[in-house]
């Protein structure tokens, strides 16, 4: 069976919050689009460009901020390195001006509000989330090219009638790269891996741990040191968001006034300790005990504190979505701050390990809420980290896969019912439950034998993906049942 060749940078983008799937992935998706009409006849014979949201990008779209990633992608910006403390000011001209400079070269007129259409009954049959751009050209001519996120930043392309094939693997041939970029190359991987039976084969055949083998992968396209720099990187960011969000307060943009309480927390457990940087703020969360409730209220702290900046339209980290941002570097925070001498490649090793178990679950089932509902999210991102964890803490391979499946099999079901359509309740409580789970999952599997488990972590992700396809999809990122429909805007206690 051919096999899907994902990359740790795949699985982990940096990114503008609040959605993988709603903003980074309708960024990209712009972002091709101006490739495809520079191609054709270039940017300065644009006079018109149209942008068409169908299904969930529809439904919650402007709670999840893709009308706006959209306007920021065709002036041009790359979420990566796009200031967040402009987001404001750029869309609030654009909307004022009636004009956008398109790609950063050809100044067109542009109103979101007839230009940028939200199709709330519509929908495209092979994902629900879908975009649509239309370009006229000055000579009269007018062209077309739709686009689907399918969860995590991931983009795929329309191509003929494929898009009638429900199931994300009948595209994943057409994916295109939107993490940090790979060398392309035609070389087959060491290691090709489908599923969690594979790489405990490639695990057994070689004697190498979970990391090693994705680190040989990840030669195919760069250095081993080029790699280690990049989730280095990857880790700065992470750290960089949650110290942000520990220390900044205030209400919640998107009118459901939902309190930032990371920063709050964080004051009280730290008892007016005084720091000047990051590395004095871990030391001095890391000197104040290690009792269970003290370890367990920052797990929860350092969560809240990702998905608040994730709310805010901060920089986050897919990990492996955005909704679920907070939970691995929770948990890799908890590993960090409370485990002594803590080295830069333990961290590497963490995240490699945590990226292919993402990787297995995109490749056998999803990780787009809008498809699976919140198990796609935090499950998969619990079950990253569980994972990882328990590799970092010197479980064998078959423990690390039996600490993702007991963190997954506790997550199937779970709904995605955003309030608002707002990545914030229940979004980001969510993430210190699924940080907590996999610390429990962890546990659990350094002290068990995986000769006796009853559940594979293969049996897991299929089970998801039957979970996923057989759930109402007014429960997939739709704002249309369940907490969505129950809590009334503006009368949340969150």
């Amino acid at each position: 069976m051919a096999h899907e060749a994902i990359s740790v940078f795949d699985i982990f983008k940096i990114g503008i919050g609040p959605s993988s799937s709603h903003t980074l992935g309708p960024w990209r998706a712009a972002q091709q689009f101006l490739q495809y009409i520079s191609n054709q006849q270039g940017l300065q014979q644009v006079v018109n460009v149209q942008v068409l949201l169908y299904g969930s990008l529809a439904k919650t779209g402007k709670g999840h901020g893709t009308d706006i990633a959209v306007q920021l992608a065709l002036c041009g910006y790359d979420p990566v390195t796009f200031d967040v403390n402009h987001i404001t000011s750029e869309i609030e001209k654009i909307t004022a001006q009636q004009k956008l400079l398109l790609g950063g070269e050809k100044e067109i007129a542009f109103n979101p509000s007839t230009d940028l259409q939200f199709l709330v009954t519509e929908s495209l049959p092979f994902h629900p989330n879908a975009v649509s751009f239309l370009a006229q050209f000055i000579n009269g001519e007018n062209v077309a090219q739709t686009y689907y996120s399918i969860g995590g930043g991931f983009v795929v392309q329309e191509e003929g009638r494929e898009e009638t094939r429900i199931k994300e693997q009948g595209a994943r041939s057409r994916e295109q790269n939107t993490g940090n970029e790979k060398q392309q190359t035609n070389s087959p991987l060491p290691f090709p891996i489908n599923n969690a039976e594979e790489l405990l084969h490639w695990c057994r055949k070689t004697g190498l741990s979970i990391h090693e083998v994705v680190m040989e992968n990840e030669l195919v396209w760069r250095s081993e040191n080029k790699t280690k720099e990049g989730v280095l990187n990857i880790w700065k960011v992470m750290m960089d968001c949650t110290y942000r969000g520990c220390h900044t307060t205030g209400i919640l943009p998107g009118g459901l006034n939902v309190k930032r309480r990371a920063a709050d927390l964080n004051k009280k457990l730290l008892q007016n300790k005084n720091y000047n940087n990051q590395k004095e703020w871990f030391t001095a969360i890391s000197e104040g005990g290690n009792s269970f409730q003290y370890i367990l209220d920052w797990v929860s702290c350092f969560a809240l504190a990702v998905n608040e900046e994730n709310a805010a339209f901060g920089r986050v980290v897919t990990a492996p979505t955005n909704g679920a941002a907070g939970v691995i570097p929770a948990v890799l925070l908890y590993y960090t701050v409370f485990t002594k001498n803590i080295t830069d490649d333990k961290v590497v090793q963490f995240l490699l390990t945590a990226s292919e178990i993402g990787s297995i679950f995109k490749k056998g089932a999803t990780i787009s809420a809008a498809m699976g509902g919140c198990q796609a999210e935090i499950g998969v991102s619990s079950a990253m980290a569980a994972a990882a964890l328990t590799e970092a803490l010197g479980g064998t391979q078959r423990q690390a896969l039996m600490a993702a499946e007991i963190a997954m099999e506790h997550h199937l079901g779970m709904t995605c019912d955003p309030i608002g359509g707002l990545v914030q309740v229940p979004c980001i409580e969510r993430n210190t439950m699924g940080a907590i789970k996999a610390i429990t999952a962890s546990q659990l599997a350094l002290q068990s034998t995986p000769d006796f488990a009853k559940v594979s972590l293969d049996a897991v992700v299929e089970t998801m993906w039957d979970t996923a396809k057989d759930m109402n999809s007014k429960y997939k990122e739709t704002a249309e049942g369940g907490l969505a429909i129950n809590i009334p805007l503006g009368l949340s206690e969150c």
